[in-house]
């Protein structure tokens, strides 16, 4: 299998390069994490997108955003249950978080390609049985002085 194909795969479809390699358990993650930061994408955009509407028309005069009134109504001229400043507070954070998603989805990507690149690479590694090693003592005779020399050795075989 090339490396090269799972990721290009990967990067066409995510979770293709994981088939490729036949590594089927991993599609359902891979979908889990990249979907999650989808919808957590999707669900920042659409808060702000409604904080920011709400903002704008307060902002033109308007009293009858969604955040006006919240549960009980108001008395008239009584204050609004959300203030322009925690509007605008509200817009910016969840325009910020939807950033972050945005940055998490894109890495969790990217992260897609690199597990299919790398498990690719690692099936072309031996792993059979025969890979053994061994430590015997070891014991020889000095040619020239005829006394023993004591070891150990250290037997690798692949």
């Amino acid at each position: 299998m090339a490396p090269s194909k799972a990721a290009f795969y990967s990067a066409v479809f995510p979770g293709l390069g994981q088939i490729y390699n036949k590594r089927y358990w991993k599609v359902p993650i891979v979908y889990a994490i990249i979907g999650g930061g989808i919808y957590g994408y999707i669900y920042n955009d659409d808060l702000y997108d409604r904080f920011r509407t709400a903002y704008k028309r307060r902002l033109a005069g308007f009293t009858d955003d969604e955040f006006y009134d919240l549960g009980t109504p108001n008395a008239p001229g009584a204050d609004p249950d959300f203030s322009d400043s925690a509007l605008e507070s509200a817009q910016e954070r969840y325009q910020e978080d939807r950033d972050l998603w945005l940055l998490v989805t894109i890495g969790m990507y990217a992260l897609n390609i690199v597990d299919a690149n790398v498990d690719s690479h690692l099936k072309q590694f031996n792993v059979d049985d025969d890979l053994s090693m061994d430590f015997k003592p070891f014991l020889d005779m000095d040619a020239i002085t005829a006394k023993p020399v004591y070891g150990m050795a250290l037997t690798i075989k692949f």
